[in-house]
């Protein structure tokens, strides 16, 4: 590995990080210098990479903050230390960066995905998503939050004199619309996706399975008891008390196993998706371009102690009455809104009516703003006399 210079006059700060890829980084990962670029031609930044600049944008765009008051999967009124959209993706960013990090491959483009990959969910979870896309589908459309990302930053964000959008790297573009969990596309054959964007699939998956797991401890939906029923939570807790002891207080053991489930998931996609680079000879990007399955992944008996993990939370969480009672009253919001939104469009803020034209008919402008309305704001204009 080569020394990172200080900065000089004559050396920009962009061009030593670059060449630092280039002698750290997989041969198959994407490298900075090597980005297909912008829609839009820019200068480039001496001081930072094109995907460092991406991740600021999205940092700084104002459907970034809207996460903070977009639901996870408890509302607000649960309690201070719930989830919400916000935190969640924090969480998948950290978890991609680590895995990204050990695979060798682009650290910054794993970030700015992640830090994306949620900006088009609408309020009310993924029952606020299936409700926009019954309501599109009646006009010919649909509704999936990937989309709806990918259209937040090309188009929706309104930041620059010049050009619609933040005008993102079209790699990150692309590992939005490609994104893909068990919740998302998951019935669609994506293929052609770099091991950046495949990591962040990981790292979302991981992420919602971790913090829902811990979510759900929190809210007494679920305690020890139902817990040990899973080969994950029993693999995990046998760590935990060879660790410290079995008087372990239940709430730190509880934080302690799920802490274990994340390293154990972390290891066995960095151990699995290594052992697949190695077998199909992956050598340069377009050998993994070319692959029709992921590369990155859980081993296949892991996998099915994720999935028995996965079905534990769908039927003591998701699909708990505690939840679904606060999920229906915002599909019921979200409903009214749209049709009163689409009925009296004069209703909508200005610079969305503005909109409305060939390009983007009425319901498309409507889907638009009700979609990037928080939980609460939603629930503000659902009160409003205008809307009743």
């Amino acid at each position: 590995m080569l020394p990172f210079k200080p900065m000089t006059a004559s050396i920009a700060l962009k061009i030593q990080l670059e060449d630092h890829e280039k002698h750290t980084l997989a041969h198959y990962a994407v490298m900075s210098s090597k980005s297909a670029g912008r829609q839009f031609p820019e200068p480039e930044d001496p001081t930072r990479t094109v995907f460092q600049r991406d991740r600021d944008r999205i940092i700084h765009s104002k459907a970034f903050r809207r996460l903070s008051g977009k639901t996870q999967v408890f509302l607000a009124n649960y309690g201070d230390h719930f989830r919400d959209r916000l935190s969640h993706t924090l969480e998948v960013a950290q978890v991609a960066r680590d895995l990204a990090r050990n695979l060798r491959l682009n650290e910054d483009l794993c970030e700015a995905i992640a830090l994306a990959h949620d900006l088009g969910h609408p309020p009310f979870a993924h029952y606020g998503q299936d409700t926009l896309n019954e309501i599109m589908q009646k006009f010919g459309f649909h509704f999936e939050h990937n989309e709806q990302s990918k259209r937040v930053v090309e188009k929706l964000e309104k930041q620059f004199p010049n050009f619609e959008g933040l005008n993102l790297t079209y790699e990150v573009r692309q590992g939005l619309a490609k994104h893909q969990t068990l919740y998302d596309q998951e019935n669609k054959l994506v293929t052609g996706k770099t091991l950046e964007a495949q990591v962040v699939d990981l790292a979302d998956e991981i992420a919602y399975h971790n913090h829902d797991l811990d979510d759900g401890i929190r809210s007494k939906l679920f305690g020890l008891r139902e817990l040990r029923r899973l080969a994950i939570w029993k693999e995990s807790e046998k760590f935990v008390f060879k660790k410290y002891g079995k008087k372990i207080d239940a709430l730190v053991l509880c934080s302690r196993a799920v802490s274990h489930i994340i390293s154990m998931m972390i290891t066995n996609v960095i151990e699995t998706s290594s052992k697949n680079i190695i077998r199909l000879r992956i050598r340069t990007l377009d050998d993994v371009l070319k692959q029709e399955k992921n590369l990155v992944c859980f081993s296949p008996d892991f996998q099915k102690k994720v999935a028995q993990l996965r079905q534990f939370l769908w039927d003591g969480m998701y699909q708990s009455p505690r939840v679904l009672k606060y999920m229906r009253r915002g599909q019921r919001i979200i409903k009214k809104l749209f049709w009163n939104f689409y009925k009296k469009p004069q209703l909508l803020p200005e610079h969305f009516r503005e909109k409305i034209g060939p390009a983007a008919p009425l319901e498309i402008i409507v889907k638009d703003y009700v979609a990037g309305c928080t939980d609460q704001f939603a629930t503000q204009l659902y009160s409003d006399h205008e809307m009743s």
